[in-house]
């Protein structure tokens, strides 16, 4: 595989339209001698279309290297099984998505390819509800923690992040708030200046839960603050807490004001738009 780049690296998930296009300028080389790399990189290519809503034709990238697939090639099963998986779920399909995450699991358990394994509990923990979502996402920390390959343990700061929601979805918001804050640890060792974001606005959200309005505020008008220094695309998140922060402080035109501009933002998300109506209505409605 001389010359051919890392594939995860070409990877950003917040811009699935522009991965597609690497990834598609990746298959042009495409050879038989490394059938098995291109193969990987049809699966990510799938997940390209699956992120972008294009479930039909992910579908049918991965029934193309469904056919190709050989007992030989471990990784591109697995990739394979985890990549129809999330289609499956991303379509809000969820018994076949649960079968095709169990058997990535156990195939890459059976070959100790712990990075695929920490993956497909992980999606289990996704695809299931309490306690088993919060069973899973424990075994997949255990796995990441065991782990002696790097890329398992890089695992960690999202499953504690999912960890943490499973409490504060119980209403243990202590318990919730300590994954929280490992999950913002391991982010700031990363220096992914948006996902340290998301690990603060998590804690804020939390600490809402516990009645520590002050000190939410704090920390989402902190990472505001920051995203306005640094001329980064406004979050209708952060702006959407603000809000209720505020509407809790009884301070309601600064709770209009970013209710207003939430709804505006995050009323532009398909996502959103598809399973959050309820939510977006009620953003508009106390921006008024």
């Amino acid at each position: 595989m001389k010359n051919l780049p890392v594939i995860d690296d070409l990877w950003d998930y917040n811009k699935p339209e522009a991965t597609e296009k690497k990834f598609l300028e990746l298959l042009q080389k495409r050879d038989e001698s490394n059938l098995e790399y291109f193969l990987e990189v049809q699966t990510q290519l799938a997940r390209t279309q699956s992120l972008q809503h294009n479930f039909q034709h992910a579908h049918k990238i991965l029934d193309d290297v469904e056919n190709q697939l050989n007992d030989e090639m471990i990784v591109v099963r697995i990739r394979y099984l985890l990549e129809r998986g999330r289609t499956y779920n991303s379509n809000q399909e969820k018994e076949p998505a649960k079968q095709l995450f169990e058997q990535a699991l156990h195939l890459a358990t059976a070959h100790q390819q712990d990075f695929y394994s920490v993956d497909a509990a992980h999606m289990l923990g996704i695809v299931h509800h309490y306690p088993d979502n919060l069973k899973w996402n424990e075994t997949a920390m255990q796995i990441a923690e065991k782990s002696t390959d790097v890329k398992a343990q890089k695992w960690l700061a999202s499953l504690y992040n999912n960890i943490g929601w499973a409490y504060h979805d119980k209403e243990d918001y202590p318990t919730a708030l300590a994954h929280f804050e490992k999950a913002l640890s391991w982010r700031e060792t990363e220096k992914d200046i948006k996902k340290i974001h998301i690990a603060k606005w998590s804690i804020a959200r939390c600490l809402r839960s516990l009645g520590k309005l002050e000190e939410a505020l704090n920390i989402q008008k902190s990472i505001k603050t920051e995203q306005e220094e640094k001329q980064m695309t406004p979050d209708g998140y952060v702006h959407e807490e603000l809000g209720e922060l505020y509407l809790l402080l009884n301070k309601k035109e600064e709770s209009k004001l970013h209710f207003g501009t939430a709804y505006q933002l995050l009323s532009a998300d398909v996502w959103m738009k598809k399973n959050e109506s309820k939510r977006l209505e009620r953003l508009q409605k106390l921006s008024r």
